[in-house]
């Protein structure tokens, strides 16, 4: 499986990282493509986008100022398959990423991903206390996975939270 090409430029209004590519985005080379992810329904009812976009889509919202990154880019079936190295390593390449293109904020899209990044424990969803690259708002969501058990308002509820830091 190959990896999937970051969509990236220089001040964005928001950095998505996920955890990594699905063997499935990683067969059709785009991100959140597996059926199963709810990545675009989220954004859309959330208000951040202005309409439903497709994985097929993905590069285009680098228009509205959103890129996207993975921590790890090796592609698996599940998260619980990266190895302790991948996230050290994806650490440290995500970070020099963020202070390269300082976004206004840097969503991680799941909990875990925050976790591997900060190195914190205890993290609430939404706006963080601190951003690790200052001047950039790091913003905690859960995983748009169709895995996750949340409801799914309670999932845009949490995404809504972005739309008043964008706008400031």
């Amino acid at each position: 499986m190959k990896p999937i090409s970051d969509h990236l430029k220089g001040n964005l209004k928001v950095l998505f990282v996920g955890f990594n590519p699905s063997i499935r985005s990683s067969e059709l080379g785009h991100h959140y493509a597996n059926p199963n992810n709810r990545f675009w329904r989220i954004l859309y009812e959330a208000g951040i986008t202005p309409r439903k976009y497709e994985a097929t889509e993905d590069a285009k919202l680098l228009d509205l100022g959103y890129g996207f990154t993975n921590i790890v880019q090796r592609p698996t079936k599940a998260a619980d398959e990266i190895t302790k190295e991948e996230y050290v390593e994806g650490r440290e390449i995500l970070k020099k990423k963020v202070e390269q293109l300082m976004p206004q904020v840097v969503c991680f899209v799941g909990k875990g991903v925050y976790q591997h990044y900060s190195g914190l424990k205890v993290i609430q969803w939404g706006k963080q206390p601190n951003g690790f690259v200052p001047g950039v708002v790091d913003f905690v969501a859960p995983s748009s996975s169709g895995l996750v058990r949340m409801k799914m308002e309670e999932i845009v509820d949490i995404y809504k939270g972005l739309v008043p830091i964008l706008t400031q």
